[in-house]
């Protein structure tokens, strides 16, 4: 679980990062889920974004997509979402949380 000061750092961290993925009208299926856990995997952390015809908002795709993956949602602003699955070793943002 992050702090309010830790996700403020994370949001910070955010801003200068593109959209990178995006939920449409298919939702939230196997292949989105896979994609998000390997982007997780690769980055930590990831900003999405969901289209006007997707069936979710971008809280509730915020939401599933965290427990899916065992990330933490760091913002939902509009229709973009960042969230944030940390390493256990040689975590890049390791000083953020702190």
């Amino acid at each position: 679980m992050l702090s309010s000061k830790q996700r403020a750092r994370l949001r910070a961290a955010a801003n200068s990062l593109d959209t990178i993925l995006q939920v449409g009208k298919g939702g939230l299926d196997d292949a989105v889920v896979t994609q998000v856990k390997d982007a997780l995997a690769a980055r930590e952390l990831i900003k999405m974004r969901v289209l006007e015809n997707s069936l979710y908002t971008a809280k509730e795709a915020a939401a599933e997509l965290a427990e899916y993956t065992g990330a933490e949602v760091v913002q939902v602003i509009g229709t973009r979402f960042v969230l944030f699955r940390g390493k256990k070793k040689d975590s890049k943002y390791q000083e953020l949380l702190k």
